[in-house]
């Protein structure tokens, strides 16, 4: 089944809508998996509507301040698990947003329910070199960073 929405444009469903699609991603083309929660009859929130269309609209500026979240994320994380006194070539020292973006690709954008949070909602899912089973996922709330973790958070 399939749908030509107006504003997420031609859709596939299996479960979910979805489309695969290229965005610019601090430089670079990403090829992404677009996803939109919603039921069988290819109805959409308002919500939803709203909170697609701002990310897109504040894309160019936004995609770079999602750099330094997920860059304290990993240095967290890197240190929980005490590769920050004991060396782990998967966990090496990143610095910098520039070596973080060589470790990472945007892979998904999720556009959940509307009425899950009171803000705007966007899922983003990352695919990242030291852990390729859970990757990096970010729930953004009204265009800001609200959670960065494994990408389940971001679904």
């Amino acid at each position: 089944m399939w749908v030509n929405d107006a504003v997420f444009g031609a859709l596939d469903y299996e479960l979910m809508w979805f489309r695969y699609t290229t965005i610019g991603f601090c430089g670079k083309e990403a090829e992404i998996a677009l996803t939109i929660d919603g039921e069988e009859d290819g109805k959409f929130d308002e919500e939803q509507y709203a909170a697609y269309k701002a990310l897109m609209q504040k894309w160019e500026q936004l995609q770079y301040h999602l750099l330094q979240p997920i860059l304290d994320y990993y240095k967290q994380k890197r240190h929980e698990l005490g590769y920050d006194v004991a060396y782990n070539e998967e966990y090496a020292a990143i610095e910098t947003t520039e070596q973080l973006l060589e470790k990472i690709n945007l892979v998904g954008i999720t556009v959940p329910y509307g009425d899950i949070y009171d803000e705007r909602d966007i899922g983003l899912s990352f695919d990242c070199t030291w852990d390729e089973e859970n990757g990096v996922g970010i729930r953004l709330l009204d265009e800001k960073v609200s959670t960065v973790g494994y990408q389940d958070v971001a679904i």
